[in-house]
C-alpha cells in the first residue's frame, strides 16, 4: 500500500542544513499495525508528516497504492489527505464548544455528507469506540480516555486507507492506554484499519504487528512482532 523509495528531507536554518531524513525505504501493506519508535529529534515527526501526505517537500519517491503524489497541487492533496488519512493526536484535538456528536460527524461534512446523512454513521461509530450514551456531552465533560475515543471515531468514520495515531497514549494513565490500546487492535483485527502508531513508551510496542525504529533520520531496525 505505502512504498517509501530513498527518501531524503532537508531543513534550512541560518546556520546549516538538517539533513532529518536520510535515504529512508518503507513498505507497509494494508492491514499492517506498525509501531514507529524512536527519540526526540530523531525524525518521527517529518516522516509521519510526509506519510500524511502534509509534506511534499522530499527527495525520493512515495508511492500510495502505485501512485505518486508529489505533483499534485496542495488542494489535490488535501483532498486526498481527508479521504484517506485518519488522525489521531496526544492531545485529542476536539473541538471544545462541539457535542461529541459533532465532532466525530465533523469530517462527514467536510466530505458532502448532508446532516440529514449522517446520523446512523456517527452513532454505530460510537458504538465500535465505547461511546453510546455520550453524543450530546462536550469533550470537557468526558475523562481523558474518553476524548481519545471519540478523536478515533473522528478519525475512521469516513474509513480511511489508514490511521496515523501520533502517541496516542501519551496523555493517558497506564490503565486507560491499555484500553485504547487494545482498541486499536480491535480495529486492526476485526475492521483490517492499517494502523501507523508513533510512540516513545515500550509497554505499546507489544500490541502492534512490527517494529520499525528510526534514529537521526535513519531507519535503524525493522522487524515483525510475535503476537
Amino acid at each position: 500500500m505505502i512504498d517509501l523509495k530513498k527518501i531524503n528531507k532537508y531543513y534550512q536554518n541560518e546556520e546549516e542544513t538538517l539533513h532529518v531524513l536520510q535515504d529512508v525505504d518503507l513498505h507497509i501493506d494494508e492491514g499492517e499495525m506498525v509501531a514507529i519508535m524512536g527519540p526526540s529529534g530523531s525524525g518521527k515527526s517529518t516522516l509521519i508528516n510526509l506519510l500524511g501526505f502534509i509534506d511534499k517537500s522530499f527527495e525520493g519517491e512515495y508511492l500510495f497504492e502505485g501512485h505518486a503524489f508529489t505533483d499534485w497541487s496542495d488542494d489535490a492533496l488535501s483532498k486526498v489527505r481527508n479521504q484517506t488519512v485518519g488522525f489521531v493526536f496526544q492531545n485529542f484535538s476536539l473541538i471544545e464548544n462541539n457535542t461529541v456528536f459533532e465532532n466525530v460527524e465533523l469530517p462527514l461534512l467536510y466530505s458532502g455528507y448532508g446532516f440529514h446523512q449522517t446520523k446512523k454513521k456517527v452513532m454505530d461509530m460510537l458504538e465500535l469506540v465505547g461511546l453510546i450514551g455520550k453524543s450530546d456531552k462536550y469533550p470537557k465533560q468526558l475523562s481523558g480516555g474518553q476524548q481519545q475515543r471519540v478523536a478515533i471515531a473522528r478519525a475512521i468514520i469516513n474509513n480511511p486507507k489508514f490511521i496515523i495515531a501520533d502517541e496516542p497514549t501519551g496523555a493517558l494513565d497506564t490503565q486507560t492506554s491499555e484500553e485504547i490500546m487494545k482498541l486499536f487492535v480491535e480495529l486492526n483485527r476485526k475492521s483490517q484499519a492499517t494502523i501507523i502508531l508513533v510512540t516513545h513508551d515500550p509497554e505499546n510496542i507489544p500490541y502492534c504487528s512490527r517494529l520499525i525504529q528510526i534514529r537521526d533520520g535513519k531507519i535503524i531496525e525493522d522487524r515483525e512482532l510475535s503476537q
